[in-house]
């Protein structure tokens, strides 16, 4: 006789009722992509300088050498792409950072990662007179990396392992030295200081190929770990003994995001500036819409993090002609009253 009771048959309506909210998720995924790309568009077609659809159209497929075709091929284009890039990686970031440290309120920057890249930045202009974005990115990329790999090392020195409150602690530690070291230096360095402040509001423009190609390859890379991550994330959130039970190896998946968020968050900081509220905003606003799931929750975070960031450029842009906005102040003026909206109306989602 059988020891294991057969299971009854899944009756069709059960199996309908399953599928069906995964069938409305990736609805409105798609929804999502399909706003993205018009942004996209919208966002090559409008600026400061007025040019008729018709004619971005045609120079956007047709590029003829013209004073529009310059500007859109030029300059809207690589402004869009990074715009694209930037924001991707701030959302990877910010749902890793707060499903890894298990903290609601987490951003890219808890583990001391912008402020190792302006700490990059503020060496490269106080020290080496770098004031160039395309001169800088590099240090700002080196500077996030190497407090990263500190905030880890100070989080898993002593007994136990490198737990997210640990790494958190460390963290805020580094963040408040670097921030100190920085001061000190602009203080004394006023040159310095008028090209930090620039850099420190978080700009899209003025970032052309010459910055979007060195920091793509790091942001791709960061991506594809991010997602490979998914399954381990949602072994993880039952717990570390249950996760351990189903095979996921929580000190392994806690460097691996590390590595992850450091990449991705590294990468777009150097190249835009530290932009605040996508990285913190943009995952609540995931799971709002598909639960807890990672597996909806990186891809949904992957898509609204560039709608959020390509939007409040073009804000930016046409707002206040022919002068510009910074994307950096739009994204805080549109997003955090969006936010509070969020969190008054209900919880914030569970993680």
């Amino acid at each position: 006789m059988s020891l294991v009771t057969p299971s009854p048959p899944r009756s069709p309506d059960v199996v309908g009722s399953r599928r069906t909210p995964n069938a409305l998720k990736g609805a409105g995924l798609l929804i999502a992509l399909v706003a993205l790309v018009l942004l996209v568009l919208l966002s090559i077609w409008l600026g400061s300088k007025s040019i008729p659809f018709t004619a971005t159209w045609d120079v956007l497929w047709n590029n003829d050498g013209s004073n529009d075709a310059v500007i859109i091929h030029e300059y809207r284009i690589p402004r869009t792409l990074l715009g694209l890039l930037v924001g991707a990686a701030l959302g990877l970031a910010g749902a890793l950072m707060q499903v890894l440290t298990r903290n609601p309120l987490a951003d890219p920057g808890l583990l001391g990662v912008t402020m190792g890249a302006s700490t990059g930045v503020v060496v490269s202009l106080g020290f080496l007179g770098i004031a160039s974005v395309l001169g800088y990115v590099w240090f700002a990329f080196a500077g996030a990396a190497i407090a990263s790999l500190v905030v880890y090392v100070i989080g898993a020195s002593g007994r136990g392992s490198a737990s997210p409150e640990r790494l958190v602690l460390a963290g805020a530690a580094v963040t408040a030295v670097l921030y100190a070291f920085n001061s000190a230096v602009l203080l004394m360095d006023p040159e310095a200081f008028d090209e930090y402040r620039y850099w420190q509001v978080g700009s899209l423009a003025g970032r052309y190929y010459d910055v979007l190609m060195p920091v793509l390859p790091f942001i791709v890379v960061g991506v594809i770990v991010a997602l490979l991550l998914i399954r381990p994330l949602n072994a993880l959130a039952m717990g570390e003994e249950l996760g351990r039970a189903l095979g996921a190896h929580p000190d392994r998946i806690r460097v691996v995001g590390a590595v992850a968020i450091t990449l991705l968050c590294g990468a777009a900081t150097a190249a835009a500036g530290p932009i605040a509220f996508v990285g913190l905003a943009v995952p609540h606003m995931a799971r709002l819409i598909a639960g807890p799931d990672q597996r909806w929750v990186l891809p949904y975070s992957l898509v609204l993090a560039p709608i959020l960031l390509v939007g409040s450029d073009i804000v930016g842009r046409v707002i206040a002609p022919p002068s510009e906005v910074q994307v950096g102040i739009v994204t805080a003026a549109i997003g955090v009253p969006v936010f509070i909206a969020l969190c008054r109306k209900r919880k914030l989602a569970s993680l």
